[in-house]
């Protein structure tokens, strides 16, 4: 199970989520109110300004201080690692 840096020390499963959005758009704030309402809300911003949300499998919705551009990177940083070990690893079951 790989997890995804999401800001001052919070992680999330990389395999739980399913978006992430910037916060700015009409529909995502209605989203994150809903969810509010529904006690589904994350908030692990830590006070600072939300600049992602996360949307998880599990309809849950998580707040962070982190531009969505930087988590996305991170979550691609780590699938290509990944990648790159499972090609290494082939590389020595041929040999």
């Amino acid at each position: 199970m790989k997890f995804i840096n999401i800001g001052f020390g919070n992680m999330v499963s990389a395999g739980r989520i399913v978006a992430i959005a910037s916060p700015d758009s009409a529909p995502i704030k209605r989203l994150v109110q809903d969810a509010k309402e529904e006690n589904r809300v994350i908030d692990v911003s830590c006070g600072r300004r939300t600049r992602s949300v996360i949307i998880t499998d599990s309809e849950h919705v998580i707040l962070s201080a982190i531009q969505a551009e930087t988590i996305t990177n991170r979550l691609a940083n780590d699938l290509a690692n990944d990648l790159a070990d499972d090609t290494a690893d082939e590389d020595e079951e041929e040999e």
